[in-house]
């Protein structure tokens, strides 16, 4: 069921390629009678989204999601970065410069609605961030040092400081004595790969090299940051459970919707 319209409009864009390196067609994988990428476009719809499209580099993607009534882009195949190819969407549409565009990723069939309206609308309310993105709370040391989880650290007015793969902030006291334990009052918070952007800025972006920090860290959002661009970072609203990323994340979803 479609959530009320918010106050606000934006709209979504789904990247779907087929080549994923890890769960190759992955798009197309069948989880309990309907593909993937129908399952992740049905709750994106169930937002306030007044359209979502999904941009692809294959015509088997872009077919079935014709199939099924749904809005398909085509895009180049050799994007460096989905945030490229939402760029290529975003002309192509002929959005105005300051339209808000939410990034929904095409392996997450269970991402609540709530969220995509949230990080909108809190795009559309910090009128300085160029950006808007969530996190939530990391309660364990294994997932603190995890490297594959990705850490943000904001200031006080919610705009994101830095976001990295190692462990931040570091309890430099506290990890001295004990590192199987997060100090009391740590907090620290894991990224939640759900974005809104202006599409003024993503013209922007495209025009950038990668920034040495994006180049170590492999995390395309801190060239926002090292070209002056603020991200606006808040606690997810609700749970995102994680996406689909190999075969055995595909068992689980199946079985979850079994």
């Amino acid at each position: 069921m479609r959530e009320q319209s918010a106050s606000f409009s934006f709209d979504v864009i789904i990247p779907a390629r087929y080549g994923s390196s890890r769960l190759p067609g992955k798009p197309l994988a069948d989880i309990a009678g309907k593909t993937m990428v129908q399952r992740v476009y049905e709750r994106a719809r169930a937002s306030a989204a007044e359209r979502v499209i999904v941009a692809t580099d294959d015509v088997r993607v872009a077919d079935l999601v014709q199939g099924f009534g749904g809005e398909v882009c085509m895009t180049r195949a050799d994007h460096p970065s989905g945030t490229d190819r939402l760029q290529e969407v975003a002309t192509r549409i002929g959005v105005s410069a300051d339209r808000i565009l939410v990034n929904v990723q095409g392996d997450e069939p269970l991402i609540p609605p709530a969220v995509i309206n949230q990080v909108a609308q809190n795009l559309a309310i910090n009128k300085t961030a160029g950006v808007a993105t969530l996190a939530e709370p990391i309660t364990s040391c294994e997932d603190f040092l995890n490297p594959n989880i990705v850490k943000v650290v904001a200031e006080c007015t919610g705009l994101a400081r830095y976001f990295s793969r190692a462990p931040i902030p570091w309890p430099r006291d506290a990890f001295a004595s004990e590192r199987n334990l997060l100090p009391e009052g740590l907090n620290p918070r894991r990224h939640i790969g759900i974005y809104a952007y202006r599409a003024g800025l993503l013209n922007q972006f495209v025009t950038w090299p990668v920034a040495p920090i994006e180049q170590f860290e492999a995390l395309e959002q801190l060239r926002f940051l090292y070209n002056g661009h603020a991200i606006h970072v808040a606690d997810a609203c609700d749970e995102v459970p994680g996406g689909v990323d190999t075969e055995q994340d595909l068992e689980r979803m199946r079985a979850h919707f079994a």
